[in-house]
């Protein structure tokens, strides 16, 4: 499949975007606001590619390929030929809203439109879009050169053109995506994660455990065996009665709490943000927010080399 992408935002998540497209040989273009954002772009995707040939992802000769096929505009015309767009501009509803109002009358009737939002509601972006029917959610997972997941999230009108066109897109860039049938929202990943999040809190506020040991329950124990199995196969492997048992008495006793909680609305008002401000539940000041990326980054890419041996996923 030879698809013409186009890609809308000047930040780090439609650059990866744009190089992910462009390193497994799609065309693509790149719609910014001013010649800031474009270079902004350009110096993002240029960090990159070094870190890539560095790393043995790609050759300094393709590299220098990709870089001379960048193509910006601040035209919104250069969207004109493109079979996919997909945008991932900041995550205000009536920015979007706006935006997609103005491409959907610049590209062609049959040309798909996807927007990188991590918990809008689908059917209020595209309120003013002309042809609804190919507008859907296509969200993305920070770092996404990374992460394998890309979520599909179905609009009220999206016609199943669209839904496979964007799902076999995402399996040529490398990507595993899934489908979220429902506009709901948080979709399926925030949900989940929100909702392990959530009682997390509940057991800091109560004393049960430190932050720290949860978060090493998660990554030495639940972690490493979701990153093979998903909870329903947790389930099945376990035992469903064994499960069932255990949720009759536990259940009443977990979180309900249906507002942001102590621990994090404390954050919040100290303006302790995480990595972005040096202080989240963890301390970053000085140089620990860039070790902590580099470790992330490093995890990240050992574990995607040891599951997914070179680099293949399937519909599985």
């Amino acid at each position: 499949m030879e698809l013409k992408i186009g890609i809308a935002g000047a930040g780090t998540m439609s650059s990866s975007m744009a190089l992910i497209f462009m390193e497994h040989g799609f065309d693509t273009v790149l719609h910014v606001r001013s010649e800031k954002s474009m270079q902004r772009v350009r110096n993002n995707i240029s960090v990159s590619l070094k870190s890539d040939v560095e790393g043995g992802k790609i050759t300094q000769q393709r590299a220098d390929e990709i870089l001379a096929n960048l193509h910006f505009s601040t035209d919104m015309q250069i969207f004109a030929d493109r079979d996919l767009i997909v945008e991932s501009i900041i995550e205000d509803l009536e920015i979007k809203q706006d935006y997609w109002e103005n491409v959907s009358q610049v590209v062609s009737s049959d040309c798909v439109l996807a927007t990188n939002t991590s918990g809008l509601s689908i059917h209020k972006i595209c309120e003013r879009v002309k042809g609804k029917n190919r507008f859907l959610g296509m969200h993305w997972f920070n770092p996404p050169h990374l992460i394998p997941l890309i979520e599909i999230i179905r609009g009220e009108e999206t016609d199943e053109r669209s839904i496979q066109l964007v799902q076999e897109a995402a399996l040529q860039i490398g990507k595993k995506p899934v489908l979220c049938q429902k506009d709901v929202p948080g979709f399926i990943a925030n949900r989940i994660q929100y909702a392990i999040l959530r009682e997390c809190m509940e057991m800091v506020e109560r004393g049960i455990a430190s932050v720290e040991d949860i978060d090493a329950v998660m990554k030495y124990s639940l972690g490493f065996r979701y990153a093979v199995l998903g909870p329903f196969e947790v389930a099945d492997f376990g035992g469903l009665d064994i499960f069932y048992h255990i949720s009759e008495y536990l259940s009443p006793d977990l979180s309900k709490a249906d507002e942001p909680q102590k621990p994090i609305a404390d954050c919040f008002a100290a303006g302790n943000y995480g990595v972005k401000t040096g202080k989240g539940f963890y301390d970053y000041s000085g140089d620990k927010d860039k070790e902590a990326l580099q470790r992330r980054d490093k995890l990240f890419t050992l574990l995607y080399q040891t599951l997914y041996e070179g680099g293949k996923l399937s519909m599985e």
